[in-house]
């Protein structure tokens, strides 16, 4: 086959779920590599085969990817490497940017065959407004290690997304419930799969509804916006209004915590202060 386009190290996006989403280029590019690399080469040997690829699969892990990048990157001098991911776009979170960062430092050309992101699929369906995005990968396994990592996130940005496994996704969401006073939160589960599920609503209740769930989950979180004064000046009126409209004290308070961003127990303590009100 002519090759059709000039040699280098290809980071080439591939399907996150639904192989129908692997894109043309991306299936050319496959098809035209003499190498691809993949963390998961399992994974990836069924995207090559529905690419029609012949190339030669190779494993590129956190434990072997120092020792395979000289050898790639003198293959991609002279003919095209493609990097992939298990799922995804490569380098968000996976050993490849050890491989991107070798290839720049050697002047060997980079191209991006961009594609299917589960970050970018999940800031889309959360509704939250995502200009301003910390992405925290996968979050650390110790207890004490997840909480600073989210304080510390939380300080730069109003919107974090993390990777979790479904095993440890309900303790997550209880620890962000702690964290953050029970924000609002996006669980995105088996994004474009059959049974993909994108669910808004509050971390702590989330935190039960997907206890002992499958598959793979993204999690978005909007950060409340620190209390001031006037948010509770404010929530104590609404809580006094909704009183004397006859609402329920529940619902009220729900609303009153979503709209001036109080939690939901300061809500219901304004209702006994608006008695008589």
């Amino acid at each position: 086959m002519t090759q059709r386009m000039p040699p280098g190290l290809y980071v080439v996006a591939t399907p996150i779920g639904n192989l129908e989403d692997l894109s043309p280029r991306a299936a050319m590019v496959l098809r035209e590599a003499a190498i691809v690399a993949a963390e998961d080469t399992r994974t990836s040997r069924t995207i090559l085969r529905q690419a029609g690829s012949e190339a030669r699969l190779v494993s590129l892990t956190e434990h072997n990817v120092d020792e395979r990048t000289p050898g790639l990157l003198a293959a991609a001098s002279t003919g095209i490497v493609a990097l992939v991911s298990d799922a995804g776009t490569p380098v968000i979170a996976d050993p490849g940017a050890r491989l991107v960062a070798a290839a720049h430092t050697a002047q060997a050309p980079v191209f991006a065959i961009a594609g299917p992101s589960a970050l970018s699929a999940a800031v889309s369906v959360s509704g939250f407004e995502g200009s301003d995005v910390h992405f925290l990968g996968f979050l650390p396994k110790q207890r004490g290690e997840r909480l600073a990592r989210l304080q510390a996130a939380a300080k730069s940005a109003p919107v974090l997304v993390f990777f979790e496994s479904p095993g440890r996704l309900s303790s997550a969401l209880n620890e962000v419930a702690e964290t953050f006073s029970d924000p609002e939160v996006v669980v995105c589960r088996e994004l474009t799969k059959l049974h993909e599920e994108n669910v808004r609503g509050r971390a702590s209740v989330l935190a039960g509804r997907f206890a002992g769930t499958r598959g793979e989950c993204t999690v978005v979180v909007r950060v409340p916006k620190p209390v001031s004064g006037d948010n509770l000046a404010e929530a104590a009126a609404f809580m006094a209004m909704m009183r004397s409209a006859g609402a329920r004290r529940s619902a009220a308070a729900a609303e009153t915590a979503r709209r001036f961003n109080v939690h939901r127990d300061t809500a219901y303590s304004f209702w006994d202060g608006a008695e008589g009100g």
